[in-house]
């Protein structure tokens, strides 16, 4: 994985002119809707796609860029030291950190690999990014690092932070070391914390693309504890919006929250998505709630509406019926993800539902 291809670097040595954007964690969920997003509105931005290629991390998200003319991809560990050797050579504007480990339920059981990934890769980057006199460095974060919110407030970026699970804890932690690459070595550095995402091509373990599978194929719907939860979802192309204009706008040092402003309930949600499928309610099977699972997340995302002039532009209900038709027409993609070990720890984490 340490050595680039020979075809890579005689590209980044031939073509100078163009901006150059490291994007880690480009094969998943949202870092390939950002790079798509990114290569369609910009014609004079490059990007290098660096994944591990995960059980969540999907090369084919992104096939039909592979001879793309702007987008390369590189296989590697960002917390390995083959980061710095594709750093030196590349020598990016800039850098948006999307790999993750993401999943709570995952991080209940396996929190080891959430440190590895999300708190000592997030260390290795900045400190490659400084070695190569990158410039920006955009650390893709969590709301989830608020903890559950009481009451009717919402998170503005100073609120404490509260994380109840090993992932929130392991971005927590990446967040604040990110910010203090910041205050003691000047880095650029800008931090975005958003709600929920859903969209086209995100993993089915989450729980809106859980859902629609399982209802697809009438297999019961395990809904946590009373289901009475609260998130914040968002379309992830607004999401991909945000993160893009912290890019472009944001103030170094400093962190930015998206959301939309709504917080449903989960059972709702599963009942909206049985109601736009047309199956039935008594597909829903309660288990037994999530260690330390937070009830409501909620954040303020006036400083980003103000600051970077950000609004989410997709209505929810509108979004979620593209979704669900999105999976519904796209049944091969997601159908060999369900496989022996996805079944192996569905099992784990909700038992026989």
């Amino acid at each position: 994985m340490e050595k680039l291809p020979r075809l890579l670097r005689f590209e980044f040595a031939r073509i100078r002119e163009l901006m150059k954007l490291v994007v880690t964690g480009g094969c998943g969920f949202i870092g390939s809707h950002f790079i798509r997003f990114v290569l369609k509105q910009h014609r004079d931005i490059r990007i290098l796609n660096v994944d591990l290629l995960t059980y969540a991390g999907r090369g084919q998200n992104l096939a039909d860029l592979k001879r793309h003319p702007r987008y390369r991809f590189v296989r590697a560990d960002i917390a390995s030291p083959a980061v710095w050797k594709l750093l030196s050579r590349f020598r990016p504007d800039a850098l948006i950190n999307f790999a993750a480990e993401s999943h709570v339920d995952r991080s209940v059981h396996y929190a080891s690999a959430f440190l590895h990934t999300n708190t000592l890769g997030t260390q290795n980057l900045l400190d490659a990014t400084r070695a190569a006199r990158t410039g920006r460095f955009v650390q893709v974060s969590t709301d989830e690092v608020y903890g559950s919110i009481p009451g009717k407030r919402r998170a503005s970026e100073n609120w404490l932070l509260l994380p109840s699970s090993s992932y929130s804890a392991s971005k927590a932690a990446a967040d604040l070391l990110c910010l203090a690459a910041h205050r003691t070595h000047g880095q650029d550095v800008v931090v975005t914390r958003c709600t929920n995402n859903y969209g086209p091509y995100q993993f089915p373990e989450k729980l809106i693309p859980l859902m629609i599978t399982n209802a697809l194929h009438d297999i019961p719907l395990p809904v946590y504890g009373d289901g009475q939860q609260r998130r914040d979802w968002m379309h992830v192309e607004d999401h991909c919006r945000g993160v893009l204009l912290a890019l472009e706008r944001g103030r170094a040092g400093e962190i930015y929250n998206f959301g939309m402003g709504t917080e449903p309930p989960n059972l709702s949600i599963v009942k909206k998505i049985l109601t736009i499928l047309g199956k039935p309610d008594r597909l829903i099977r309660f288990v037994k709630d999530r260690p330390g699972h937070d009830r409501r997340y909620a954040v303020d995302t006036a400083k980003s509406r103000r600051e970077l002039g950000w609004r989410p532009q997709v209505d929810f209900e509108e979004g979620l019926v593209h979704t669900v038709e999105w999976y519904r027409q796209n049944v091969n993609w997601w159908l060999r993800l369900k496989d022996a070990s996805f079944k192996k720890f569905y099992m784990k984490n909700y038992g026989r539902t």
